[in-house]
């Protein structure tokens, strides 16, 4: 881009992790608004840094890196015999294994260059459901967040389950809304964040929450999506706005009590059945759905040929909604 005939920049942003870095130097190189400080982008990109900075009231899993040539063993004597193996700078549910042997620690680590003793870390194993808060941060504060819970997380989606999450209803679970709400601003204010739309993730154990990690980008998958169908809150839009120094405050203005509780689906081919968008239609009905059930039809991250939005005014019903297209979708019938 710096080489690029482009007569004037407004602004630049990233809406995928792996930009989050180049965004932020360009912004130092071409003078224009937004987060320039690459040191307090680097904390959200390499995920040891990030849970190394935390303070020590925030619940973490153990994190380090896994330089060239560590053994299973080391790794099991200091984070325990369950761990995760995962790209220190993020972006890495397809590449994110939990490990149990030796054997499976080896395969573990074949996606990677094996060139860096700072490109893998290992994390103990936090065996929790998961949750996520996408948020806005500006001027040091929350502004604005949203909670979903996932039906089928990254890392089941990973070994072949159907991505899925929903919206959570606040007034259901108020006091973990709270709490999640408590430790992003925690977290955020650590880490220095800049204003941004942030997603960060968190186990709920026995203890209470467990930080999971933290990115200041749009969340992924349909989350910007769902957020907005229940919301009414484009946080595409909030993001250009912030990355043109408008702020957020225009961006939040039409955010609304929610009505509906949506969420998502990320369909994949079933094994040993054939299924068309045709057969979803008949047994369910979807706010949105597409899916390209012909043989040569693209196949994206978690398996996905297709994606489905549903809603429910009851979150309890949508969650059941979701169980049972994930288990169509899996089997081929009801």
């Amino acid at each position: 881009m710096l080489s690029a005939d482009i007569d004037e920049v407004a602004g630049v942003l990233s809406v995928h992790e792996m930009g989050v870095f180049g965004a932020t130097y360009l912004r130092q190189q071409l003078n224009l608004p937004g987060n320039a400080d690459s040191r307090t982008a680097l904390h959200f990109r390499d995920k040891y840094l990030q849970k190394s900075m935390l303070p020590p009231r925030v619940r973490r899993a153990r994190c380090r890196h896994v330089p060239v040539g560590t053994s299973f063993t080391e790794l099991a004597d200091d984070l325990g015999e369950v761990f995760v193996v995962k790209p220190a700078t993020g972006a890495g549910a397809l590449r994110t294994n939990v490990v149990r042997s030796p054997e499976e620690y080896a395969q573990a680590l074949t996606p990677f260059t094996g060139q860096s003793d700072v490109e893998i870390v290992a994390e103990s194993f936090v065996d929790a459901p998961e949750v996520y808060l996408d948020g806005v941060w500006e001027k040091g504060d929350l502004q604005w967040s949203s909670m979903s819970g996932y039906h089928t997380s990254p890392l089941s989606a990973v070994q072949g389950g159907v991505l899925s999450a929903y919206v959570l209803d606040r007034s259901r679970h108020s006091v973990l809304c709270d709490e999640m709400e408590t430790l992003a601003g925690q977290a955020l204010t650590s880490l220095n964040a800049p204003d941004c739309v942030f997603h960060m993730e968190a186990f709920t154990t026995e203890e209470g929450l467990t930080f999971g990690e933290c990115a200041i980008r749009l969340p992924g998958a349909l989350s910007p999506q769902v957020n907005q169908l229940t919301y009414g809150v484009d946080l595409f839009d909030v993001e250009i706005s912030l990355a043109l120094g408008e702020g957020a405050t225009r961006a939040l203005g039409d955010q609304r009590t929610p009505e509906r509780f949506h969420g998502y689906i990320l369909l994949r081919r079933p094994d040993g059945c054939v299924l068309t968008q045709s057969d979803f239609e008949r047994n369910f009905r979807f706010d949105e759905i597409v899916y390209d059930s012909s043989p040569d039809a693209p196949v994206g991250p978690y398996g996905r040929v297709g994606q489905a939005i549903v809603s429910d005014p009851d979150e309890l019903k949508l969650r059941k909604t979701i169980e049972d297209i994930v288990r169509f979708n899996e089997v081929g019938s009801t």
